[in-house]
């Protein structure tokens, strides 16, 4: 089992920045992908962004290339979700998420095994 717990969200005005945080702990040797995604009110949970193991490869969803940054560190166990130029409809809940496998970030909710409780993410106008 791999616990996740993101922290960092709050309230930005549009053009502003955030950086979210995704600590994990459990079975954190085995070697997992790690994702962002997040689900605005009344709408799909959706990817925003993928990393694997390594940090090698990663990938974007259209809406946040060119403004958001994955990275990882895991030596510290963590998952890093640089946003900047935020927007309004950016707003959502942000959950990290963890994959059972080391593998190209997957951009399916189904293929990720562990999810954090999410952090609120709210961009004002």
């Amino acid at each position: 089992q791999v616990q996740l717990v993101e922290s960092g969200g709050g309230l930005v005005q549009a053009g502003g920045s955030l950086r979210l945080s995704c600590a994990a702990s459990g079975r954190t040797s085995r070697s997992y992908a790690m994702g962002w995604f997040r689900q605005a009110p009344g709408k799909e949970r959706e990817f925003v962004a993928g990393i694997s193991w390594r940090g090698g490869t990663t990938s974007y969803a259209d809406s946040v290339k060119g403004r958001f940054t994955i990275s990882r560190d895991n030596a510290k166990n963590t998952v890093y979700l640089q946003m900047n130029s935020l927007k309004p409809e950016d707003t959502a809940v942000y959950y990290c998420a963890a994959d059972g496998l080391d593998r190209w970030p997957s951009t399916a909710v189904a293929d990720y095994d562990y999810w954090g409780q999410g952090t609120q993410v709210t961009v004002s106008s």
